[in-house]
């Protein structure tokens, strides 16, 4: 049921927008006032209080979420096989040729 509602809105909407742009209207805008933030040449952005906690608690987060997982899931960063030997490699493997051969 909540499909065909939404499929009615979605209908509704294009029919307005269609009869809008064939009558020629052109759409008002209603930003209001000047600029919201004021430009500062070569200067930082003045934040807000809520917006640097904001940041805080989403940059804090984000390093508990890595650290957790790489705590508790090392294998997704570093492979889920064992990490090889190279003292065992031969010289043939590591692409070294013979010491008589010149």
């Amino acid at each position: 049921m909540s499909s065909v509602r939404g499929l009615g809105v979605t209908l509704r909407s294009g029919a307005r927008l269609l009869r809008g742009r064939s009558l020629g209207k052109v759409p008002i805008r209603r930003a209001g006032g000047g600029v919201h933030i004021e430009p500062r040449y070569r200067q930082y952005p003045q934040l807000t209080t809520s917006q640097v906690l904001h940041a805080e608690f989403l940059s804090s987060f984000m390093w508990f979420w890595i650290l957790w997982h790489l705590w508790h899931n090392p294998d997704a960063v570093f492979g889920h096989f064992p990490y090889p030997d190279p003292s065992q490699w031969t010289d043939e493997e590591l692409g070294i040729p013979p010491i008589d051969e010149e």
